[in-house]
């Protein structure tokens, strides 16, 4: 069953939850809005709840689409056993989810976090559907050259006591609810984050997302993520805003660099005082710039 703080706080916005059903398994999404389609495509540990701000904002005249990942969100929480809980069953959940509400025509994405490794191994298979991109901090390619995995991502990935604290005590949502922005957030705000991962079940995804975190060629998504960012080269005539935050302490001011290089005519804005969550920190301005650039022809 859905979170019902969760659920609230989503209807309380004046959003209507809906569910397309995969194998069995309830996917969560929202669908606000009229008009050219954009794809909101969220990471870890966050939910569609991210994007609230740009979905009021656009709904005027887009249709936004806002899916949660399995196990996230408002979505099921199935068990292992149910799920392989690794990069290449997001992709196929999101391929099935794009067949199923918005089967052809143009599209665009919008990632952060996680959702840019899913959203681009859509884009790269499916270059023809996609329109415009916005880019916040995220990767879509394997960890840059002298870069080495944080210590608190370390920690969970790799360590038993890593996994039980956020399995027990909900560390890494809490922990990001509180690390992720240079603006303090409102208790309101960090108790929305954190909303729907309110057990142990409700946590595995999490873990699981940064127990996937590909760092050499033997690992699960090491394959995947590398044959992404080998065809980002497909995506180089679309138009592409990346908006990042570089006071990431994960994806940091050379992971924007990369994107810039990967895609020089991009337009890209730096913000010195934001973070992870650059979209709290900076949407008021943001907001706007999101807007302007989709009302582009």
């Amino acid at each position: 069953m859905p979170n019902a703080q969760a659920q609230t706080l989503i209807e309380g916005l004046g959003f209507t939850p809906r569910f397309f059903t995969r194998d069995g398994l309830s996917m969560h999404y929202l669908d606000e809005g009229q008009g050219e389609p954009v794809v909101m495509v969220h990471g870890n540990p966050s939910w569609c709840w991210l994007y609230r701000d740009l979905v009021k904002e656009l709904k005027a005249r887009n249709r936004c689409l806002v899916p949660d990942h399995i196990g996230m969100g408002l979505s099921d929480r199935p068990n292992d056993q149910r799920y392989r809980y690794t990069l290449d069953s997001r992709i196929a959940d999101f391929s099935a989810f794009m067949d199923k509400v918005l089967p052809s025509g143009p599209v665009t994405l919008i990632m952060h976090d996680w959702g840019g490794a899913i959203a681009s191994a859509w884009a790269v298979r499916n270059p023809e559907r996609v329109r415009k991109m916005v880019v916040f901090n995220t990767a879509a390619f394997p960890m840059l050259p002298g870069k080495a995995l944080p210590a608190t991502l370390k920690l969970v990935r790799n360590t038993r006591l890593g996994a039980f604290l956020v399995e027990r005590f909900n560390a890494f949502a809490v922990g990001a609810a509180r690390t992720s922005t240079k603006r303090k957030l409102s208790r309101a705000e960090r108790a929305a984050f954190v909303a729907p991962y309110d057990s142990v079940a409700a946590r595995r995804a999490v873990l699981r997302f940064v127990q996937d975190i590909p760092l050499a060629a033997g690992d699960p998504a090491f394959a995947t993520m590398t044959a992404t960012g080998e065809a980002l080269h497909l995506l180089a005539d679309k138009p592409i805003l990346i908006l990042w935050g570089l006071r990431d302490f994960v994806f940091d001011r050379d992971y924007f660099n990369e994107w810039c290089k990967r895609f020089p005519r991009a337009e890209a804005i730096g913000f010195n005082d934001a973070g992870h969550y650059v979209i709290e920190d900076a949407s008021a301005t943001i907001v706007p710039k999101v807007r302007e650039f989709l009302a582009r022809s």
